[in-house]
């Protein structure tokens, strides 16, 4: 039963077929040739897929972002990111990966973030003095923290899939985040410096007050949405409810950016793509009942444990295959895939479940920017206009001081851990 599963799922996935249908249809042909299992039943375990409360939590908080976005919060966040470090070296290329940082902690999606970031600053980085090559790295990496920075969309899909808290796994995310995007500061930082690139004139304190002010109310989201968390005040699921109603509050009557048209608009929206996400998960689901029933997942950690005696070797090959997954396949997409196969083989090993989660989504959110197929490159060339060749070469510097600080939260388990054991 699986080797058809494996080869219809790759037949369907070459064939361009969509991956939730692709992930559907080879569990239920599989199931319904090598076993007596009535359809009916397999239709219901994709329903119970989608009864758990982490599941909750996740159409709100696209609503939340794609509010967010319509209320006008990342202009503000960028106003301010520029008055805060604007006038060190690099300031514009800062600016742009700081108010990504800060944007990925309200939306929770990657490609969002590049749109948000991108479509302001890639004119303002050219105008700076940066290569056309640098500046278009730069959005789609930036943009790719997004998925590691809580309240990250992909975080929830590991925790529903594996069974790991939700605010375990944000807590991992907030350093191992931070330490993803100061590796790229450090690239940016050196890049300016070997390239005398000017800087901005430093702001006043009048002027950092005034665009700290501005910002204030988009600032405190993050501050809303993870501190009652962790204070217990909320669970992640009222966490996206209050962070939904905040930002329409904030958008509709402080900023004044949104109508009831365009909110209407936006729930819309953010429906197809809840649904989207959802659907994918109930197939992946189907998916892994499938091979749990066959015993794959025991089989895959028994033999891994049985011949990979080292756990620096086990998490090397882990980030290679993730790295690869994460160039053709969307973050959602590659968890719910191979988290079901890997977590028990991981946890066998003495591998922390937040740990693994954390480096899970790190090396997809820097697959989502990997040549030549990271989805955040085909996002970010609709701003930059650049042919992928004229995108690689910065492409890939970010994609090296990414990769060094992925082996750090990889090899350096205090940083996913650190929050959660503090509190």
């Amino acid at each position: 039963m699986i080797t058809l599963l494996i080869i219809l799922l790759l037949v369907f996935l070459a064939l361009s077929v969509p991956i939730y249908i692709s992930i559907g249809l080879a569990s239920f042909i599989s199931v319904l040739i090598f076993s007596d299992i009535i359809p009916m039943v397999l239709i219901q375990r994709m329903f119970s897929g989608l009864d758990a409360i982490s599941l909750m939590a996740l159409p709100f908080f696209v609503l939340a972002a794609n509010i967010m976005d319509g209320g006008g919060l990342s202009k503000r966040i960028l106003s301010f990111s520029r008055a805060l470090v604007g006038h060190l070296a690099g300031g514009i290329a800062l600016t742009s990966q700081v108010a990504s940082m800060f944007f990925g902690s309200l939306s929770g999606s990657s490609p969002a973030t590049v749109i948000a970031i991108g479509k302001i600053m890639y004119p303002e980085l050219v105008k700076g003095g940066y290569s056309r090559s640098f500046s278009g790295g730069l959005l789609a990496s930036a943009g790719a923290v997004s998925l590691v920075i809580p309240p990250s969309i992909t975080l929830i899909i590991f925790a529903a899939v594996t069974g790991v808290s939700v605010s375990s796994l944000f807590m991992g995310g907030i350093t191992a985040g931070i330490v993803l995007g100061l590796s790229s500061i450090v690239y940016i930082y050196i890049y300016a410096k070997k390239h005398n690139i000017e800087k901005d004139k430093r702001a006043s304190w009048k002027e950092l007050v005034r665009s700290f002010g501005k910002a204030f109310w988009s600032l405190l989201i993050p501050v809303i949405i993870l501190g009652g968390i962790y204070t217990g005040i909320f669970s992640p699921t009222e966490a996206a409810v209050v962070s939904v109603v905040y930002a329409f509050l904030i958008g509709f009557f402080v900023y004044k950016e949104l109508d009831l048209k365009t909110t209407f608009k936006i729930c819309i929206d953010s429906a197809i793509t809840s649904a989207q996400i959802l659907v994918l998960v109930s197939s992946a689901q189907l998916f892994g009942w499938v091979l749990t029933r066959e015993q794959v997942p025991q089989q895959v950690s028994s033999f891994m444990v049985d011949n990979i005696s080292s756990v620096i070797i086990f998490l090397l090959l882990l980030n290679v295959i993730l790295l690869i997954m994460g160039m053709f396949m969307e973050g959602i997409a590659a968890i719910t895939v191979t988290a079901p196969l890997i977590f028990p083989a991981a946890v066998a090993m003495g591998v922390d479940p937040v740990h693994l989660g954390v480096i899970m989504v790190t090396n997809l959110a820097i697959g989502m920017y990997t040549p030549p197929f990271g989805m955040n490159i085909f996002v970010a060339q609709t701003i930059t206009r650049l042919e992928l060749k004229e995108m690689v070469p910065g492409l890939c510097k970010f994609l090296a001081f990414n990769i060094a600080g992925l082996l750090l939260i990889t090899y350096i388990p205090e940083i996913s851990l650190f929050l959660l054991r503090f509190m």
